[in-house]
């Protein structure tokens, strides 16, 4: 009991109401989206549907240099993400560790007067956001390396014929690898989104609150309503 009023004294109750909220629209706007999406269409949906359809290609093709060239190509997403990432996590330490930390939000217009303790808090918040983005966006490679895997064990054309093998078994498995792979993707852009929001914690708790259900609607809009999904689904 005496620990949690310790920890609970280190922020002021406005602070933990926007950490409670920020954190609740992360998780809940996920658990939405993924409800959501099994009666509604949206993005990643509807590329999965896509992936599952190339999968099915595949099986038909005597030549797959194409796809395993598009395959290689949409890895280096996640892995230019995970480069950058780790290049942020190395500045936010350094910031962390620096003696002049607070002297350099003072210098950010508009940002509130806090203590070394909130700010260093403030710090390991955006720390932690980038280090889960990193291991979500490292998985999406090693998943896209196991799709690579899958299509290039997948059987020449004629033999599923000749040895009765169903493409529609093989499409799903492999198109499943590699929409898994899209959807640790996915994860990890998400978290960059909301560390944007987390990064207006250093300007006001209100702030850190409007942003955070700034990007809760930036991403429902652009999931569920962009002009990209209309033409997927025309």
């Amino acid at each position: 009991m005496d620990i949690t009023l310790t920890v609970l004294r280190l922020l002021p109750w406005h602070d933990w109401a926007a950490l409670g909220i920020f954190f609740g629209g992360w998780v809940g706007y996920a658990w939405f989206a993924s409800r959501l999406s099994h009666t509604r269409p949206s993005i990643l949906a509807s590329t999965n549907r896509v992936r599952r359809q190339w999968m099915l290609q595949i099986t038909y093709r005597e030549v797959r240099v194409v796809d395993g060239a598009v395959i290689q190509n949409l890895s280096t997403s996640p892995s230019f993400f995970a480069s950058t990432t780790i290049l942020i996590i190395g500045g936010l330490l350094a910031v962390l560790g620096s003696n002049n930390a607070d002297a350099l939000v003072r210098e950010i217009p508009f940002a509130v007067r806090t203590s070394v303790l909130v700010l260093d808090m403030k710090i390991v918040l955006m720390l932690a956001i980038f280090v889960y983005a990193f291991f979500r966006f490292t998985w999406s490679m090693r998943q896209y390396t196991f799709g690579a895997l899958l299509m290039a064990s997948a059987p020449e054309s004629s033999q599923f014929e000749e040895q009765s093998i169903s493409r529609d078994a093989f499409a799903d498995r492999a198109g499943r690898i590699v929409s898994m792979a899209a959807e640790t993707f996915n994860d990890g852009l998400r978290a960059y989104y909301f560390a944007f929001a987390a990064l207006s914690w250093f300007l006001s708790p209100l702030a850190f609150v409007l942003a955070t259900l700034g990007v809760i609607y930036i991403l429902y809009q652009r999931e569920f309503h962009s002009e990209v999904l209309a033409v997927l689904n025309s």
